[in-house]
């Protein structure tokens, strides 16, 4: 099993903003709008930026809204590291009812009286949800199987066999109850499906629960504070978000950065081990940001433990700073 890229802290700068039109390459914080899938956020900036090479990092479902990092032109071969950083939600479950969307836009199933509960009550009942825990993919997901998304098979009415994965769920908390409401702070990686939590978590209340309102909030470096708001990215002249694109390196804020002279520099662009610094002792992390001495940004590298190198996992080949201004 491949070693995970560093989690990004809680605390974090804000990214830096950078002059429009200097690059074609970079990531784009969106805040999605509620009833809009993470295709069409991706569709509307393409159309938008004027970019066919752009793609997001995390599926948002079309009813919940946050943050939903859109990488571009380069940037997109960042997805994976993106896509492995950890992820903060806002969550408001409604106990006493099953749906087959395990929200409460599908098909209600079941309803229950919600037991008599209190905060306490409820802080121990997700503690077992908190850890390395298995969780079954909702029929309602883009999961494949033999060739098709599970929702689409859902939506034909049809049930598959799916088999429960290891997700890690860094921290839940409860943040109020009213009853037959609880808010839920969550914190988790990647491939953990929020609606399942609340149903599982509904579950073995006895009463069952869906996700009545969702909110990411942030994904690795990335949090809703220094997204674009979704009404500026529907109601933005084609050309104009270049100004909020971030360069590429912003995706992997927090990560150990190597920085390379001219001979290593050389090897590591045409793919071959460049030697570097000794490696600090106790260092952990397996990636790394490289960078030339005039602080370009050059790629991943992948630490070669038993000696001063690093090998590409990624090469970047973003356009350099320049004083052109794209054309519109």
């Amino acid at each position: 099993m491949k070693d995970a890229p560093p989690s990004a802290a809680s605390s974090r700068p804000a990214p830096r903003r950078r002059s429009a039109g200097l690059y074609r390459s970079g990531v784009l914080v969106a805040d999605k709008g509620p009833g809009a899938t993470s295709f069409d956020v991706v569709a509307r900036l393409r159309q938008s930026l004027g970019v066919r090479r752009i793609g997001h990092a995390g599926t948002l479902d079309p009813d919940a809204i946050g943050v939903l990092p859109i990488l571009i032109g380069e940037a997109t071969k960042l997805m994976p590291y993106v896509a492995d950083q950890d992820k903060a939600y806002h969550a408001v479950v409604r106990l006493g009812v099953v749906t087959d969307t395990q929200d409460m836009s599908g098909r209600v199933l079941a309803t229950s009286p919600v037991p008599p509960l209190d905060r306490e009550m409820l802080e121990r009942a997700v503690r077992p949800f908190v850890g390395r825990i298995a969780q079954v993919p909702p029929m309602y997901s883009a999961v494949h199987h033999e060739g098709r998304r599970l929702y689409e098979l859902a939506r034909e009415g049809a049930q598959v066999a799916r088999e429960a994965r290891e997700v890690t769920v860094s921290s839940i908390t409860v943040d109020a109850f009213d009853g037959s409401t609880v808010t839920l702070s969550i914190v988790c990686g990647k491939g953990t499906y929020v609606r399942t939590l609340a149903a599982d978590l509904g579950a073995a209340l006895g009463c069952g629960g869906a996700v009545e309102h969702l909110v990411r909030t942030r994904v690795g470096p990335f949090s809703r504070a220094h997204a674009v708001p979704w009404n500026e990215m529907t109601t933005a002249a084609r050309g104009a978000l270049w100004d909020r694109v971030l360069p590429p390196e912003d995706a992997l804020m927090g990560w150990d950065v190597v920085t390379l002279d001219a001979p290593s520099v050389r090897a590591f662009v045409h793919g071959q081990p460049a030697e570097t610094a000794p490696v600090t002792p106790g260092a952990a992390t397996r990636f790394v940001v490289v960078k030339d001495t005039a602080g370009a940004f050059l790629g991943v590298g992948e630490r070669v433990s038993s000696a001063p190198l690093v090998r590409p996992a990624r090469l970047l080949h973003a356009d350099p700073p320049r004083t052109d201004v794209l054309p519109i």
